[in-house]
């Protein structure tokens, strides 16, 4: 850990608590310069955190309405203003094959299946609240932990096997058949259907479980329901549940349940409300201090000091995921001498950097183009030995490619090739793509349908996205119709591949409709960066009416507080060489603190040049 101090004058008097001391560190340095060379700097917050989370004694509402995302906001301007809806509605193609009931599996996937393309992904597995809640342990009579078992259970077959009964009803018949419930039993099948983010019926199974008094219901079956409330119906249900809790079972991770839920949504006044809420219940804990800092580093970098300021006046020792998540900040502002100094920080605790920390360092440093550094930390990783550590090449091929290092990646290959895990297969799917290899990157997605006797979305999207990534549309759509016939289930990400498709094919309007259907069907909430893609396409064309309502629809599907949108839709005006009015306004009423100021500029000469036009129409009339 390091210091939270601030030399500057300025610091203290931008409102932050005179106690940011340091975190038991002995190179307080390591502080100035995580807080002074963070590209978002260190400015004015609308309130200090500090005194939210440590000295609020504000009442906390349960209450919600039944859409926060839904604020009124006209469009900037009407300029080029044509209806989407003139665009036909019909995708004759092998992508309507995805609008079809498939199979059992078909469940819609959750929210939170990714929220974006960033690499939020790889750090919320670090700390993500499934691998707590994808079953219903318990401890046994000795105080021992039930080892998770990898069976799949009879009763999830049963589930799987209903063409879509409700769960209730497929139970009760299994029950009549003269099966048991017990809670091994139930927390396979729990297991099975999380693992599988088959959402919906794992909540009904819960509710069944519950209804029936099948198994006795403890704090982790109940902080499990609040997740799939979460999941599939709102955050907003997950809380009115937790009220029904009764008080015995209504403990820490439960609320912290419903938090990590928050903060996947962007959520950021419910999960500050509801971190309060909790440090007026429960000592305050590393996962939930983590979890602010993971939701800050997406929407507000300004206030990581001030967490860890909290984290150091509570004592809470910081844990891997904790330094992870100052690493990538740092990376991802190119202050690479800050990130190494925070690995510094972690060694001197006797906290050795473990495989999540060394690809971020990897990545890191790919991007600020040091590539000697990242094939270094490759090097670490391999050991010296990669068929001994043959556990790395998943994660070695695709930062191989990314560094243009053919030949690192044909080694790695070779040491896979004659019997690769899937896991690798996927790598190099990437990894191959990336490079431009189609042919090999094929081979590799061949090798692992051979491998899996049911393979799943996700199997596809990997190719599918080099598809995408390449232009290939009728490979993609053959892809597709494969996918199709063989009964996987359609999610956030196979939309997000289908729509940059079509995209980088030039048919937005397309990708458009396919998106609209997607929402339509509720087959589980698009990602940010599907909308985004479609987004920047119509931008890319000056199309401002396009543009406004894809960022409605960003909007009301509750990705806010990004600056991503708002530079799209500035693009999209600028194009148009139309003005947008108020484009200030929205910023601050949506609290995005971004530097758009030169592209602001850009947009404000061509209502300048409107306001000339105008004038100068008065003065020949």
């Amino acid at each position: 850990m390091w210091a939270l101090r601030r030399a500057s004058i300025n610091l203290r008097n931008r409102g932050l608590s005179s106690g940011i001391a340091r975190i038991c560190c002995a190179k307080p340095e390591i502080a100035r310069c995580y807080l002074e060379n963070c590209n978002s700097g260190i400015v004015d917050s609308h309130k200090d955190l500090s005194n939210t989370f440590v000295h609020s004694t504000r009442a906390y509402n349960t209450s919600s309405s039944s859409n926060p995302y839904m604020e009124a906001r006209t469009f900037s301007s009407e300029a080029g203003a044509k209806s989407n809806e003139e665009q036909t509605d019909d995708v004759a193609d092998a992508f309507t094959e995805l609008d079809t009931p498939l199979t059992a599996v078909k469940e819609a996937a959750s929210a939170d299946e990714a929220d974006e393309s960033m690499s939020e992904a790889e750090l919320s597995e670090g700390e993500n609240i499934e691998n707590e809640l994808d079953t219903l342990e318990t401890k046994t009579d000795a105080g021992e932990r039930r080892s998770k078992t990898r069976a799949t259970s009879a009763m999830f077959k049963a589930i799987l096997a209903s063409n879509n009964l409700p769960v209730g009803k497929v139970l009760d018949k299994w029950v009549e058949a003269g099966n048991e419930v017990t809670r091994t039993e139930a927390s396979m099948a729990m297991f099975d259907l999380r693992k599988r983010r088959m959402f919906v019926r794992a909540l009904q199974l819960s509710e069944w479980l519950e209804s029936s008094k099948s198994i006795e219901y403890k704090e982790n079956a109940y902080a499990s329901r609040v997740d799939l409330i979460a999941k599939v119906r709102s955050i907003f249900k997950a809380e009115e549940y937790i009220s029904k809790i009764p008080e015995s079972f209504r403990g820490e991770i439960v609320y912290r349940t419903l938090l990590a839920n928050c903060i996947a949504a962007s959520n950021v006044k419910k999960s500050e409300e509801l971190f309060n809420k909790m440090k007026s219940l429960f000592p305050i804990t590393c996962f939930s201090c983590n979890q602010l800092l993971l939701l800050y580093k997406r929407v507000d970098k300004k206030k990581i000091a001030e967490v860890l300021s909290l984290m150091e006046r509570e004592n809470v020792k910081m844990s891997h995921f904790t330094y992870q998540i100052l690493i990538d900040v740092k990376g991802q502002s190119k202050d690479i001498t800050g990130m190494e100094q925070i690995v510094e920080t972690m060694k001197s605790k006797e906290m050795e950097p473990n495989t999540k920390i060394l690809l971020s360092l990897a990545r890191n440093y790919v991007s600020a183009g040091l590539k000697d550094k990242a094939e270094a930390v490759l090097k670490e990783m391999e050991g010296g030995d990669i068929v001994k550590n043959r556990w790395a090449c998943r994660y070695l091929l695709p930062i191989y490619a990314s560094l243009e290092r053919e030949d690192e990646v044909e080694r790695i290959w070779k040491v896979c090739e004659s019997n690769p895990r899937h896991e690798e297969c996927m790598a190099g799917i990437e990894a191959w793509g990336h490079l431009k290899r189609i042919e090999d990157a094929e081979s590799a997605f061949d090798k692992m349908m051979k491998k899996l006797q049911k393979p799943s979305s996700k199997h596809f999207t990997a190719l599918l996205k080099i598809y995408a990534d390449h232009k290939m549309l009728e490979k993609g759509k053959d892809l597709v119709k494969r996918m199709s016939e063989s009964g996987c289930s359609v999610g956030p990400l196979v939309w997000n591949a289908v729509v940059k498709l079509y995209v980088g094919s030039g048919e937005v309007e397309k990708a458009d409709s396919i998106l609209e259907k997607a929402i339509k069907g509720r087959k589980g909430k698009p990602l940010c960066d599907s909308f985004l893609a479609i987004l920047d396409g119509y931008a890319n064309k000056g199309d401002v009416h396009n543009a406004e309502k894809i960022f409605m629809k960003i909007r009301e599907a509750g990705y806010t507080a990004r600056a991503k949108p708002y530079k799209s839709l500035l693009y999209a005006y600028i194009n148009a060489k139309a003005p947008a009015y108020g484009f200030r306004e929205r910023l601050k009423a949506d609290n995005v603190d971004a530097d758009l100021g030169a592209l602001l500029a850009r947009v404000d000469a061509f209502g300048k040049k409107a306001l000339t036009k105008s004038s100068q129409n008065l003065l020949d009339v």
